[in-house]
């Protein structure tokens, strides 16, 4: 058996697929177990906690993200724990709910630590979509930002699919961008994102190994 053959029949779901999370069975007003809260840069403490949405696409509970700190490169983080991959599908759904500066969800992977990780981000401010590398804790573009309309209060599904250095960004099913990187070639941690004083839901995250 492979140690990700072995990780999703330990989480009791294991599909031809992999794992798919609802935080439906989590404790309201706490950060579920499995799951590192981390940070990029300064600010304000990140507040990851489980709420109850009934608009959510698997309701009634949601993970946020509901610390609303405006240092513009301060990147709250929750880093899903016991698997580490290298080419996968992940998704999850993104609600971005308030925010003056941003309004911004995110999926990460090939997570090192705090400061060195993939990023795919959505922003109902900016109102576009696009792909980094933080290296060193600097957040650089690896591909140009494509203009999509991300709307406040409303559900969008965010999946990057990830093959050697070739990366895929999807909202709701339709193909955005991609990019090729190298930076970080070998396996990492997944997981979730939001920018400045962003507050944003997130339902419905699915990780399938390839």
């Amino acid at each position: 058996m492979t140690k990700a053959l072995g990780f999703w029949i330990s989480f009791g779901l294991l599909a031809s697929s992999g794992r798919v999370i609802t935080f439906d069975r989590a404790a309201v007003g706490h950060s579920p177990a499995g799951w590192t809260v981390a940070m990029t840069h300064a600010g304000a403490e990140p507040r990851w906690e489980v709420r109850q949405d009934n608009s959510a696409p698997s309701p009634p509970y949601v993970l946020a993200q509901v610390s609303a700190d405006r240092h513009g490169d301060r990147y709250p983080l929750a880093i899903f724990d016991g698997v580490s991959l290298r080419d996968c599908d992940v998704s999850v759904r993104i609600k971005p709910v308030s925010g003056l500066q941003d309004q911004a969800g995110g999926v990460v992977w090939r997570y090192r630590d705090p400061n060195n990780y993939y990023l795919a981000r959505a922003n109902a401010v900016s109102k576009n979509v696009a792909i980094y590398k933080v290296t060193n804790g600097e957040r650089l573009a690896i591909a140009t930002a494509v203009p999509h309309d991300i709307e406040s209060n409303a559900w969008n599904i965010l999946k990057v699919s990830v093959r050697g250095s070739r990366f895929q960004v999807y909202v709701n099913h339709r193909r955005i961008l991609q990019a090729d990187d190298k930076t970080f070639s070998g396996p990492g941690r997944l997981g979730l994102w939001t920018v400045a004083d962003s507050v944003t839901y997130f339902d419905d995250f699915r990780v399938y190994p390839k």
